[in-house]
């Protein structure tokens, strides 16, 4: 392929630019060779000339296509060059912000200078054990590969994080650190993840600062080992550091900070415990005021503290520990605040006695105040014959006072790591460790001094091994794919790292300079100079003598050589060592110690690392001066060596970190300083090694699916193999062999020849498009063509039609016209006609009327006189008519007056008798009662007036005959008449006094008959009223219902849902509940297998586990499951199960709550009705005490007497029969005490007798009440007539003739006193009654009215809510009608229990009764005939019906679970009826209730729970043995509920069911402990299942090609050949899970699981497939494309086909996929327009907002023909679906499990019809 064909017209290249490093073009000519330029046009439209040298032929880099941009692989770009990484790495960065990118085998992060939730605990599970190359690139899956290689290959593993101060170094090895913490996870209690996590903070602290670059700049290397143990789980730590930076603890450059912990500790000072340290704000420090600012925006260093205070105290650092080191700290920042005073000779100085901030060191080290002011400002100098002690100038002092500080620091600072690791180490042997390396990237600054120059010392022995570990995995690749290859030419900076560090190299000069007693930094130089001049990586600066440059492999470099002897010699002056040495405090003089053999591995900075050692009583004199300690580029140079060899000895992983911009801008791209980085940190350099090999790497698969295009149709049609069909087709296309290689299982090219086949597929697609577009544009301008004839056509025909039309119009228009004149012509004639025969019309109507009203006046005179004539006859007959009608009428009044006297007498008569006044008064309230008495007080002032009148006529009778005589005596002597007259107008006196009394009596009658009345209006007015309100309650009611029942009708679904979801979620809660405690129970068996294990001590111990974990269910009952209503029993059974194992339930709580609310609101009610019969009782006394006044007190007490004598003497036979009764019961029984006869026909006999009794008393009250009713009844009769005597004496009655006999005057008014009282009663007891009822109706009036008033409320608060609320609302007020009516039921339910309880229990007593009884009689009829009849007992034995049980003896119950559940197989009864276990333990523990062992049944239940719980244990990945189980767990917990006896659970039974019933046994309490197991069995179940389903789904569902030729496969790089992937097979079509589920179904289904419980099963797998499929979809970018959402479509409908077909629609599990089908059509929408963006927002529903943008970010064409989705799309996408609430995860938890629902299931089959194989083993039960 030659250059012409590359660089023609429309070719893209890129071109050097001085902003933006490189720049696109576009030829427009193609080029020749000998060209001297190209022709291009820029991206704004622009042409240029781009000169080229025709000797160097360097022509411009070609740029990828389009289709290749934004490849997660760097890798996989066609041509691998400079502006193609930087161009790839910008458009991930900008456009998708993807801050991860893969570069072979590097990941490059950029910094994105802003949080993203791409670390989330759903993200480490998402990577967590996929493949490399299957996901996006992420820190996350370097940490899996590398945790997968160590346990895959049992190597240790190295992460090396690099880059530049603020380019995410140490954030990237935290998320590292954590991803190994979660996953990896302790192996022990000691969290040793959570150390390890919790020393970040500390190190953040003490070894973080705020640089120009980076507010949080690590100042230090740190290499962290993770330690684990064979089952890979973290064990322990360790850290080693490398150089801090102490120079930054006595200086910061501008706009810098100190070390974090001395702000935190400034910002702390106000603390009580921090007042020692005499701090102040940081501004007042001279260490920490260097930099001008001292805060941090956006960080609070007094929260930072505390974080930090805590970690300390996790990490297991003494608080008094922790108090000297932050005396330390403050010492420090004190003695940076020491002032000096300088003398006048300039050669000394002094500080002053009175210094508080030396006063506060000396405190703070507990040092002698006098030696450290001396040792400040002198030193000691020591010869071989004298020692001097020298003052020191002001300059001295301070360099001095500045390297004790540094020292100070960095002993502390290697203290503290010692500690950390200390806290961080296990006594636990290591298998394996991944090592986390957080140094610094390669550093080029204005001035650059000795620490830049060890920082790129290190960074080149890095980027040394770092060319050779990719050099060996490309040689590996080629010699594994077994292709030829030759040595590739990569550059090898190892004279570089000679000039460094070999002999007489830099450092080994440096360290003979520091030896020299007075060397100094230019001597040094000049040796340099001397010694390397000649060196190609070795330069001398043209204008300065002190600095030199070294050529690294990323730049050059040029160092200045003031203070490198200072800072490698990092001297500190030992007489101030020795002053901290005599420290009081023994951690300050541990500090400063030497140590005694001296580790050069593990230098943790400048300073030579120190252990903490015991100081001995007495310390070693050394002399002054010497040189003890080696120079710090020794050991710098020492521990460099040993992590290489650690590197080298482990396979390494590598994280290259980018900045993108000085400014930390988030999301802000600077293409100098991100290509300054790239070619800093290797990424350019595995590109160009790759480059040199073949970098292009294709499956033969792969390669054929993509260029199947390019080969010709009889090449693909034959059946050869793929490797040879693109052997054909690649030395068809490609001429030199030397582009490519064909490998054992790929296809290797060269750089260009990727892009090369792309542009031939891409032409081979523009022609067959032309051609496409030719045919379809001709055939569609045929298609106009034809649609225009057509429409001229139907134009003619239509012009023609319109003309025809018109004409007719015309024709009918002229018609018209003429029918129009004719029609008017005949009007005009026909008007002048009816004028005239109008005229001569009114003319004869007037004659005529002339002659008519003249003959009218005539007869109407006629009629006048007529009339006239009528009404004075019709007078003077109706005057005759009206007299004799007058006389009539007197007549007829005067008789019917006569008749009405006579009606009136009887009547009144009638009136006065007793019955009627009782039918009269009956239904009458107080009124009448008060009418009553007045009319006894009448009687009694009648009667009174009776015996006066009675007297009065006596006394006037004979008054009369006296009178009499004297007047025929007077008449026979006088004949006087006068006398005889004025008596007679006396005895008229009386007479009307006597009529005047009759006429107040009837006034009386006449008034009680009115307010009886007004009493009977005023009862029928509260009736109606009582009547209306109701009417007006129901008004309202209806009224409420109508308005609320449209909103009813639209929020019932609503609500279903809302409770729906919140039973759902309280189901969730309480099995997770199961859920952990079964993984506690789990766990503490492990950890008592384990103690078995390491103890390992001989004899008998006591086994936990066979404790059984249910003991508090089934040896004491629940306090849970007691009568709430009956709280005395509660505390009960508290008593007597003790309080440790009565279980604390909450719901037994709650309820006691409401019983105890209950009782209160009772005594209230019940005190309020005590008070109003108080009152009712004083009333009544009140009213009694005037009714006993009134009332004839005799007569009472005799008939109460006689009444109660009556009622004692049946009362005393009733008990004397008693007594005699339970006389005899007594004896018999005691005559048949020793033989038994029949107890419970003696009981029998009592309970009859004694209701008998009990009846006969009844009988005999009743007969008494009728008795006297009869009595009263007759007398009333008997004296009706004797009460109205007095009354009528002076009128006309037939019997006022008759003498009245005074006894039965007062029987008779005995008789109606004693009817009074009667009716009375009557009337009071009606009355009573009465106010009972309107009470009782009030009450319920007013309960109905409160409720309608907050019904009403409630509705018209509901109306001022939104319809969300409304919604709400209205379901919180049904939940809580739902709970208050449901915890009633319960309560009546728990009552109706405890009464069924104790009968049940008392039934057992008698039963057991009769059968000891029965035994009895049995033990003596065998011992009387055991020798006739020996074999008779047997017999009947055999003929016995079977009933359902299954006996067997207490000491075969081991064997019975071994058979049964532990040694059985699914397999074994596969034949039989299905969970046939279930029913045969139904059966044995049904026997063990019909014979009251409740110890058996207790036994055997705990026994099968624990076997089933080891069945499961031991076979806990056994699909098949966990369904079986589940199965039969669930079968005998229908079996427990169907035969419990409970009406709920016998709806369904048939009669010889309901046979088979428990009898003595309640196992409520078993039934939940199986509902639990049965929860637990699920969820193994259903994690067995996904675990066997998980690895398939990817492949399956998103990988696999269902369409055949549908997916074209994409150029990828070195990740998909990624090591983590050899030597595996995992391509799983979508047949094998249909396969695998249909496996599934079918071993549920042929067990016998509840169809219920399948369905819920599959929609949890089915959840399952779809939360992995779409986390998966989510976080790779190869498979977000069309072709993709295809495939996926379709085997959506594949399983929603099995669906179908399984009749499992209805299960809720298609649902369940509904995000993975809206992110299938997510992927086949267009994504162009605003329309289209809607159009997604209204699909996606399903779809959080950030799975949406997620998506279209990740789309990427699979063709050039595709179009990708613009951030200006995208940005509109998240503008609609701004107005979501969506929750901010990304992924979905997969591990999400729905709550399950065991619905009650009923079996038809009975126990008589189950069979039991003889292969179960079970020949020991006997059918009972």
């Amino acid at each position: 392929m030659s250059v012409a064909e590359l660089y023609t017209k429309y070719t893209r290249v890129w071109i050097p630019d001085p902003e933006d490093v490189w720049k696109s073009a576009e030829i427009i000519k193609d080029y020749k060779e000998g060209d001297k330029t190209l022709q291009l046009k820029l991206e704004d439209e622009t042409i240029q000339e781009y000169p080229i040298d025709p000797k160097a032929d360097k022509l411009p880099f070609l740029r990828n296509p389009d289709i290749l941009v934004g490849e997660n692989d760097l890798t996989a770009l066609s041509y691998l060059h400079e502006p193609a990484v930087l161009h790839n790495l910008k458009v991930r960065f900008l456009e998708s912000n993807h801050i991860y990118t893969y570069c072979g085998i590097v990941l490059v992060a950029i910094n994105p200078y802003e949080q993203l939730p791409i670390y989330g605990q759903d993200v480490i599970y998402a990577y967590s054990g996929q493949n490399m190359g299957d996901m996006d690139p992420h820190i996350f899956a370097v940490a899996e590969e590398a945790y997968k290689q160590m346990a895959r290959d049992e190597k240790n593993q190295s992460i090396i994080v690099s880059g530049e101060s603020g380019a995410g170094k140490t954030v990237s090895a935290k998320y590292a650190m954590r991803f190994f913490a979660s996953v990896g996870g302790s192996s022990s209690e000691t969290n040793i993840e959570e150390k390890v996590l919790a020393s970040s903070p500390i190190m953040e602290a003490i070894g973080n600062a705020k640089t120009t670059r980076n507010d949080n700049s690590s100042r230090f290397g740190k290499y962290i080992q993770i330690g684990f143990d064979k089952r890979y789980r973290i064990i322990g730590a360790n850290m080693r550091t490398y150089l801090l930076e102490k120079s930054r603890v006595v200086f910061q450059a501008e706009d810098e900070r100190n070390y974090h912990i001395f702000y935190q500790l400034c910002a702390s000072a106000g603390l009580p415990e921090f007042k020692d340290l005499s701090l102040t704000c940081a501004e007042d420090f001279f260490y920490t005021s260097l930099g001008g600012d001292t805060s941090i925006e956006g960080v609070d260093d007094a929260e930072d503290f505390e974080r930090t205070r805590n970690a300390f105290t996790l990490l297991g650092v003494k608080d008094s520990h922790q108090m000297t080191i932050f005396k330390i700290l403050a010492a420090i920042l004190h003695l940076g605040n020491v002032g000096l005073q300088a003398e006048r000779d300039g050669e000394s100085c002094s500080l002053s006695k009175q210094d508080e901030h030396l006063h506060n060191f000396c405190r703070l080290l507990g040092v002698e105040h006098t030696q450290m002011e001396h040792w400040l400002c002198h030193r000691k100098l020591v010869t071989t014959s004298e020692t001097y002690i020298k003052n020191m100038s002001v300059q001295q002092v301070v360099n001095a006072r500045n390297a004790l500080a540094k020292h100070i620091y960095a002993q502390l600072f290697n203290w503290i790591v010692q500690h950390i690791n200390k806290a961080l180490y296990t006594t636990v042997k290591q298998h394996s460790f991944i090592g986390v390396l957080d140094i610094y990237g390669f550093e080029t600054f204005e001035v650059n001094s000795f620490e830049q120059f060890c920082i790129n010392y290190a960074n080149e022995k890095l980027q040394q091994q770092f060319n050779s570990h990719v050099f060996k995995l490309e040689q590996e690749e080629y010699m594994k794919e077994q292709i030829p290859w030759t040595l590739i030419d990569f550059y090898d900076n190892q004279p570089c790292i000679d000039l460094i560090e070999a002999k007489l190299g830099i450092l080994d000069l440096l360290d003979e300079e520091c030896k020299v007693p007075k060397g100094t930094d230019q001597n040094w130089a000049q040796k340099l100079y001397d010694r390397h001049g000649s060196s190609q990586h070795f330069q001398k600066p043209r204008m300065s003598n002190i600095s030199f440059i070294v050529a690294h492999f990323a730049d050059k470099v040029e160092y200045q050589c003031d203070g490198f002897l200072e800072k490698n010699r990092d001297t500190v002056y030992e007489e101030q060592i020795n002053i901290l040495k005599a420290s009081k405090y023994p951690m300050v003089a541990d500090l400063f110690h030497d140590e005694k053999d001296p580790v050069p591995a593990t230098p943790a900075g400048k300073g030579a690392s120190s252990k903490i050692n015991i100081r001995s009583a007495r310390p070693t004199v050394k002399a002054a001066n010497k040189e003890h300690k080696k120079t710090v580029g020794h050991q710098f140079r020492n521990s460099l060596h040993l992590l290489m060899e650690t590197l080298n000895a482990t396979t390494p992983h590598y994280v290259r970190c980018i900045k993108p911009n000085d400014e930390k801008l988030p999301f802000s791209f600077d293409p100098k300083r991100a290509v300054q980085q790239l070619r800093a940190c290797g990424v350019l350099e595995t590109i160009r090694i790759s480059a040199a090999g073949y970098p292009s790497r294709w499956t033969y698969h792969d390669f054929m699916n993509r260029y199947r295009v390019l080969m010709k149709k009889r090449d693909v049609s034959k059946k050869e193999d793929k490797k040879v069909a693109c052997k054909t087709l690649l030395e068809s296309l490609i001429k030199d062999p030397d582009k490519f290689q064909f490998g054992r299982t790929k296809i290797f090219f060269r750089a260009g020849q990727v892009a090369y086949l792309e542009k031939l597929r891409a032409d081979k697609f523009r022609a067959a498009t032309i051609m496409i577009q030719k045919t379809m544009r001709g055939w569609f301008q045929r298609m106009i063509y034809r649609k225009m004839r057509e429409s001229a056509i139907r134009i003619q025909r239509h012009g023609r039609g319109y003309l025809a039309r018109r004409l007719a119009a015309h024709l009918r228009q002229t018609k018209a016209a003429i029918v129009f004149q004719k029609q008017y012509r005949m009007l005009r004639v026909r008007r002048a006609y009816l004028v005239i025969r109008k005229a001569t019309i009114t003319i004869q109507a007037f004659t005529r009327g002339m002659f008519v009203r003249r003959s009218y006046r005539k007869m109407l005179m006629e009629h006048k006189a007529t009339i006239i004539q009528k009404h004075a006859r019709a007078w003077l007959a109706r005057k005759r008519f009206v007299r004799f009608r007058t006389a009539a009428v007197v007549v007829q009044c005067y008789f019917r007056r006569m008749k009405a006297k006579q009606e009136l007498k009887t009547l009144k008569i009638e009136a006065r008798s007793a019955e009627h006044l009782k039918r009269l008064n009956i239904g009458m309230e107080n009124k009448v009662v008060q009418l009553q008495r007045k009319v006894d007080e009448q009687n009694k002032e009648y009667k009174f007036l009776n015996e006066q009148l009675s007297t009065a006529t006596s006394t006037y009778s004979a008054e009369i005959s006296k009178l009499k005589k004297e007047l025929e005596h007077y008449q026979q002597k006088n004949k006087d008449g006068n006398q005889i007259t004025s008596l007679q107008e006396e005895i008229d006196t009386l007479r009307l006094a006597l009529e005047k009394a009759h006429g107040e009596r009837k006034i009386v009658e006449d008034t009680y008959t009115k307010e009886k009345d007004v009493l009977q209006k005023r009862i029928s007015d509260l009736e109606e009223e009582n009547v209306l309100l109701k009417q007006e309650k129901e008004d309202l009611n209806n009224k409420i219902l109508c308005q609320t029942e449209d909103e009813i009708a639209q929020n019932a679904v609503e609500e279903n849902l809302m409770m729906k979801k919140e039973l759902d979620e309280e189901r969730t809660r309480y099995q997770n509940l199961v859920k952990e405690y079964s993984r506690l129970e789990q766990r503490y068996d492990n950890l008592r297998d384990e103690m078995t294990i390491v103890k390992q001590t001989p004899g008998h111990r006591r086994n936990p586990s066979n404790q059984s974990s249910l003991e508090s269910d089934s040896n004491y009952p629940s306090i849970s499951t007691s009568e709430i209503g009956d709280t005395e029993d509660a505390i009960q059974q508290v008593e007597e199960v003790g309080l440790e194992k009565a279980a604390m339930d909450m719901t037994l709580f709650l309820k006691l709550q409401k019983r105890v609310r209950e009782l209160e609101q009772e005594r209230k009610k019940l005190q309020s009705q005590l008070e109003k019969k108080d009152t009712e009782s004083k009333k009544s006394q009140v009213i009694e005490m005037k009714n006993e006044m009134d009332l004839d007190r005799d007569t009472d007490l005799a008939y109460n007497s006689l009444k109660r004598q009556e009622l004692e003497s049946e009362n005393k036979k009733l008990k004397n029969d008693l007594n005699e009764l339970r006389k005899a019961i007594v004896d018999r029984v005691a005559q048949n005490n020793n033989c038994s006869n029949d107890i419970y026909d003696s009981y029998s006999l009592l309970l009859n007798q004694l209701k008998s009794a009990n009846e006969e008393l009844e009988v005999r009250k009743e007969e008494v009440l009728i008795l006297r009713t009869q009595i009263i009844k007759a007398a009333q009769q008997k004296d009706a007539g004797r009460n109205m005597e007095p009354n009528n004496m002076q009128t006309s009655w037939p019997n006022s003739d008759k003498h009245v006999d005074p006894e039965d005057a007062i029987e008779a008014y005995h008789g109606v006193c004693q009817t009074n009282r009667l009716l009375e009663a009557q009337l009071q007891e009606q009355r009573r009654e009465h106010e009972e009822e309107l009470e009782t109706l009030k009450e319920e009036m007013e309960a109905l009215r409160v409720e309608m008033e907050k019904q009403q409320e409630a509705f018209y608060q509901t109306l001022q809510l939104s319809p969300e609320a409304q919604v709400e609302f209205g379901i919180q007020q049904e939940i809580t009608r739902l709970t208050n009516e449901n915890l009633d039921l319960k309560e009546l339910l728990e009552k109706l229990e405890k009464n069924e309880r104790k009968l049940k229990k008392q039934l057992r007593i008698y039963m057991k009764k009769v059968q000891d009884y029965e035994a009895d009689q049995a033990i003596v009829h065998t011992e009387k005939q055991r020798h006739e009849h020996t074999r008779e007992i047997t017999v009947p034995r055999k003929e016995k019906v079977f009933q359902g049980m299954l006996e067997y003896f207490k000491e075969d119950e081991p064997l019975l679970i071994k058979n049964l559940i532990i040694d059985l197989k699914p397999q074994t009864v596969s034949a039989t009826v299905p969970c046939l276990p279930a029913y045969i333990l139904y059966m044995c523990i049904r026997h063990a209730d019909y014979i009251n062992d409740d110890h058996k049944v207790h036994s055997l239940l705990t026994s099968t729970l624990n076997g089933i719980k080891k069945v499961l244990k031991k076979h806990n990945d056994d699909f098949e043995m966990t369904s079986f189980w589940l199965a039969n767990t669930c079968r005998l917990l229908h079996c427990l509920k169907q035969y419990s006896g409970d009406t709920g659970f016998m709806t369904q039974n048939t009669a010889k069911q309901n046979e088979h019933c428990l009898q003595n046994f309640d196992l409520t309490e078993y039934r939940q402990v199986l509902s639990d197991l049965s929860i637990q069995i699920y969820q193994q179940l259903i994690k067995i299942a996904e675990g066997v389903l998980q690895p398939m789904i990817v492949t399956a569902v998103l990988e696999n090609e269902s369409i055949q030729g549908l997916s074209g496969v994409k150029p990828m790089g070195y990740r998909k050949r990624s090591s983590s992937m050899e030597n595996t097979d995992n391509s799983y079509t979508l047949e094998a899970i249909i396969h695998q589920l249909n496996t599934f179904h079918s071993t549920m289904y042929d067990q016998g699981l509840d169809p219920e419980i399948i369905q819920q099963a599959v929609k949890q797998l089915f959840y399952m497939i779809n939360a992995v499929a779409l986390n998966n979809l989510l976080l790779r970018k190869d498979v977000c494309s069309w072709s993709t959402g295809m495939q996926l479509r379709f085997n959506i409908s594949q399983l929603e086909e099995w669906l179908r077909g399984k009749n499992l629609h209805q299960s809720g599990a298609a649902k369940t996929l509904e995000p993975l089908i809206q992110a299938a059509q997510l992927l086949q929408l267009k994504k162009k327009s605003s329309e289209d963006a809607e159009a997604i927002c209204y699909l996606c529903t399903s779809l959080t907002t950030q799975q949406i943008v997620k998506i279209l970010n990740l789309y990427t064409p699979v063709n050039e023909f595709e179009e990708r989705v613009t951030v200006a799309f995208i940005r509109n996408v998240q503008a609609l679906l701004q107005e979501r609430n969506d929750p901010p995860q990304l992924l979905l938890d997969f591990k999400f499990m729905f709550p399950v629902l065991f619905p009650f299931n009923p079996s038809s089959l009975t126990m008589d019809s189950i069979h039991i194989p003889a292969s179960l083993g079970l020949d020991f039960l006997v059918k009972v």
